[in-house]
């Protein structure tokens, strides 16, 4: 099974693919790492990211997605765009997605021993582990 992570920062949906087989976790060091949203106010620009996600989920059998979690308000508060992203996100036609929040990621780090993969980009880190609550 292969578990997509996503966090989305501004206009950028950050990626980052695992494989389960057989109860081990594989990081899939995939070409595309993000994927950015232009224009949020074009509907080419929005059509252009729904198909990227679409193409992506499906050339890396994605089987579930786990978002992070945006803050509604406050000081960390996701922007407008995030709230597109979001959207376009939840309405792909591949896979389900579970929101994952910023809490059970770090909860999950103090009680297991998460070792990053060597190829994982410091920017992915947030939507690896957020794709390792979906096991």
């Amino acid at each position: 099974m292969n578990i997509c992570g996503i966090e989305l920062k501004s206009n950028n949906a950050i990626l980052s693919v695992i494989k389960i087989e057989k109860e081990k976790i594989n990081f899939l060091n995939t070409k595309v790492k993000k994927i950015i949203l232009e224009n949020e106010e074009d509907k080419n620009s929005l059509l252009k990211f729904q198909d990227e996600i679409d193409n992506y989920l499906e050339q890396n059998k994605v089987e579930k997605i786990a978002l992070k979690k945006r803050a509604k308000k406050g000081t960390f508060a996701g922007g407008a765009v995030t709230f597109k992203s979001e959207a376009i996100i939840q309405l792909n036609t591949i896979c389900d997605v579970t929101f994952v929040t910023s809490q059970a990621i770090s909860k999950y780090t103090k009680s297991n021993d998460v070792e990053l993969p060597v190829d994982l980009n410091k920017y992915q880190e947030q939507a690896y582990l957020s794709s390792l609550l979906l096991i």
